[in-house]
């Protein structure tokens, strides 16, 4: 059995994995989901756009379902409180979420175009709301959420749904967005030609300059904004409560890691240098450089962020005390080893099973294509 703090820091990366996974592998479907109703002008354009990600979506699916069961798994503090917190904000994820299915498998079914339509922005919203969600998430963890724990450690959220718009969670909504909707513009640059690839190249270069801007803005927020520090020594390697700990909060603090560890700005470097490649490429209409740019991008920013709130991973704005970290609110030493065997094992299969499928359907979706296969494709 591997050593109780070596294994929560293993599983707060192999979790920072997983969300980079599920960014660059399903994050690229709901970009292409949000861009169908605007690089798509007719039917046939439409549905090469969806077609381009048919054969996928519900792979890539994967990659989200098992970053939530790794939150529950190891972190089930964070999964309950995040689920007290932004309950209505991840009802609202679900249900977009329910219109992928659907939408990818009855649109075409129906020749009534304003049956169609009405799916296709059914998949924009599947696509677009998600994203934007998952940012806005992600920028009241950087502010705080307002919880504290009972006696019984039950989790308890003093805050409202609105509160969780303020104008820093909606700028982070706009990078993961933008994020998004760049790395699909790629994708899309990649695998399709003639207009709709002129199209995604025009939403590429727009989203990429939202992005770069967005990103920069929410970096210098950051330096300006409260974090948190431990203020108490932690045993990391033993079981803990949350909540014996002291925490306070300072200005800055977010950005002390960056200035003692210069070696953390290789993060930040990765997500400037993942856009401007995937907007050169673009520009230039290479396609596959555009892809691997956005992918970069993809793991810069979720890094950035990651490594800026070590070892927080749910600071509590109320009750400071009370925050969640990496080493006392993970599962039972036996329960992450376990796990860990099993996702030794299980993600080389997944990335395997990915990699075939992708170069299997890889080439170009073209609007011939579909007017000759139609009743086989979506």
């Amino acid at each position: 059995m591997l050593d109780y703090e070596i294994l929560k820091l293993v599983w707060w990366l192999l979790v920072g994995v997983l969300l980079i996974g599920f960014a660059i592998m399903d994050g690229h479907d709901m970009g292409v989901g949000a861009l169908l109703p605007f690089v798509g002008r007719s039917d046939d354009e439409r549905r090469v756009v969806i077609n381009t990600v048919g054969p996928h979506w519900d792979g890539n699916q994967v990659w989200f379902i098992t970053a939530g069961g790794a939150i529950f798994a190891a972190w089930p503090l964070v999964y309950a409180t995040a689920f007290s917190g932004f309950y209505f904000a991840l009802m609202a994820v679900l249900w977009a979420l329910f219109l992928r299915p659907v939408g990818f498998d009855y649109r075409s079914k129906v020749a009534d175009p304003r049956w169609r339509s009405a799916w296709d922005w059914g998949l924009f919203v599947g696509g677009a709301v998600p994203a934007l969600v998952f940012g806005v998430a992600f920028g009241n963890v950087i502010l705080g959420v307002p919880f504290h724990f009972e006696d019984s450690m039950m989790p308890v959220y003093t805050g409202s749904f609105w509160q969780l718009f303020s104008p820093f969670t909606l700028l982070c909504g706009v990078v993961s967005l933008s994020l998004l909707v760049f790395h699909g513009a790629n994708y899309l640059l990649l695998r399709t030609e003639g207009i709709v690839a002129e199209r995604a190249r025009r939403a590429s270069l727009v989203s990429g300059g939202v992005l770069l801007l967005a990103f920069s803005l929410a970096g210098w927020m950051v330096v300006q904004l409260p974090g948190y520090v431990l203020t108490s020594p932690v045993a990391t390697g033993e079981a803990l409560s949350p909540l014996g700990k002291t925490v306070e909060q300072l200005p800055g603090a977010w950005v002390a890691a960056y200035r003692s560890q210069p070696l953390l700005w290789v993060a930040n470097a990765l997500a400037y240098a993942g856009v401007l490649l995937g907007l050169g490429a673009s520009l230039l209409r290479f396609g596959g450089k555009a892809f691997i740019g956005s992918a970069l991008a993809c793991a810069g920013v979720i890094l950035t962020a990651g490594l800026a709130i070590f070892p927080f991973v749910l600071p509590s704005s109320s009750h400071p005390s009370h925050s969640l970290t990496l080493w006392d609110c993970v599962s039972s030493h036996r329960t992450l080893n376990i796990m860990f065997w099993v996702a030794l094992v299980m993600t080389p299969i997944v990335l395997a099973y990915t990699t075939w499928a992708y170069r299997v359907m890889r080439g170009k979706v073209t609007v011939e294509h579909i007017q000759a296969h139609g009743k086989a494709l979506y």
